[in-house]
């Protein structure tokens, strides 16, 4: 028998960081110097910057969700119909 690799599902590119998981939720650990850099840019931000970013990110966890397969469709007429829209 011979050990092979597991496949890890694909991810948010989190860079060298690791990522770990606590109660259901990712997080990602990152050395104190990259934190604290990172609360500075947040606070220098504009609030246009700031909701770019939030959009950035959250269009990359939908890509990650995507691309392990966790995401699914509802047809047009269906939501119309859970919505209450149709007539």
């Amino acid at each position: 028998m011979t050990a092979q690799p597991i496949e890890q599902p694909p991810g948010p590119d989190t860079g060298s960081y690791e990522v770990i998981h606590l109660g259901g939720q990712a997080a990602v650990v990152v050395p104190l110097a990259d934190f604290m850099r990172l609360r500075a840019l947040e606070r220098l931000a504009t609030a246009q910057e700031l909701e770019d970013a939030e959009d950035t990110a959250a269009l990359q966890e939908w890509q990650a969700r995507e691309a392990a397969g966790h995401t699914s469709y509802v047809p047009t007429d269906e939501v119309r119909r859970r919505l209450g829209l149709t007539r």
